[in-house]
């Protein structure tokens, strides 16, 4: 399968994907309630903003459009800011550096002559190609910022990499023949990455490996539709999940599996979640179940609760990444 565009469902992979959810076959079991504790008070919206000054960079496009580029908007709203605009080229797949400096994306042209991941600062320019990255897509910036951690084609499958910055060396850390993996996401201290594994049989469940000797764990069930896990720096992983009701919520989970809970419950597909740099503020993306209708980025809290509308054009806003 292919994952090249930021035209991105939950479920079906691919350079233009369907966006009707499927419906699960069955639900992680859970061990343990994982209490999610939202501390702070509340202004005259009911919103604590403890993360307000630090941006939110996210793709958008819209029916008229047959590109994508990069935007910057506050959590508390306000006007969007434009990274990117190439004519015929798509930047998606945006991931912030630990620092604040330098966003990593990929990038991919029409004609297929621009192809791989990319970097540039943080208001946009001085864009540098990261090497050995052709095909590549889910970048993830790593918590020291020396490397990237990324999916790559290798034959039929895709499997997960990491790099340094400069695409030397690249080593690869999976090795599935009968899944692609996606997304990967990295633990507070590095030692881990969470990533989605996706078999042929149309299921995808989370896993998570350990970097030093490359052991794998599930974290989510096999029978799962489990998407974009994002790990917080308060040990918490955040993932879409397309559920009994046919549409894509939201949900946390310990690392080590135990404790998941569902967080949004919406008729919408919630997708692509990205923590607060204080783990007390989520932004997603929330939309319908096809390119015809809007998908805008949210707000919510970490208990689920205060959901707020961020962006309300009529375009597709996906893939947001909140500055550490």
């Amino acid at each position: 399968m292919a994952r090249r565009s930021g035209r991105t469902g939950t479920v079906t992979i691919g350079r233009a994907r369907p966006r009707k959810a499927l419906v699960a076959a069955a639900a992680l079991a859970v061990a343990a309630p994982l209490t999610l504790a939202v501390p702070g008070s509340a202004g005259a919206t009911g919103v604590v903003w403890a993360s307000a000054a630090r941006p939110i960079v996210f793709a958008r496009y819209d029916t008229a459009t047959p590109v994508e580029d990069l935007y910057t908007i506050s959590p508390a709203g306000g006007p969007t800011v434009a990274l990117t605009h190439t004519p015929g080229v798509s930047d998606v797949m945006p991931s912030w550096s630990p620092d604040g400096k330098r966003i990593a994306f990929l990038r991919h042209s029409l004609d297929g002559t621009v192809d791989g991941i990319w970097t540039m600062k943080s208001a946009g320019g001085d864009l540098k190609p990261v090497p050995g990255t052709g095909g590549a897509s889910d970048p993830a910036w790593s918590p020291d910022g020396k490397r990237i951690a990324y999916s790559r084609p290798v034959g039929t499958q895709r499997e997960i990499y990491v790099a340094d910055v400069d695409g030397t060396p690249a080593t690869r850390l999976t090795s599935t023949t009968t899944a692609d993996e996606f997304h990967p996401t990295w633990s507070p201290d590095g030692a881990y990455l969470a990533f989605s594994r996706a078999d042929a049989s149309g299921y995808s469940r989370l896993m998570r490996i350990r970097l030093a000797t490359l052991t794998q764990t599930p974290i989510t069930g096999a029978a799962s539709q489990d998407w974009s896990p994002d790990w917080s720096r308060g040990n918490r992983i955040v993932f879409s999940r397309v559920d009994s009701t046919g549409f894509a919520h939201l949900h946390v989970v310990r690392p080590d599996g135990t404790g998941a809970i569902r967080i949004t419950s919406a008729r919408a597909n919630d997708k692509s979640p990205s923590w607060s740099p204080d783990g007390r503020r989520l932004v997603f993306t929330r939309g319908g179940t096809d390119d015809a209708d809007p998908e805008h980025l949210f707000l919510v809290r970490a208990d689920g609760t205060a959901p707020t509308q961020l962006t309300k054009t009529g375009s597709h806003d996906l893939e947001a990444d909140w500055r550490p």
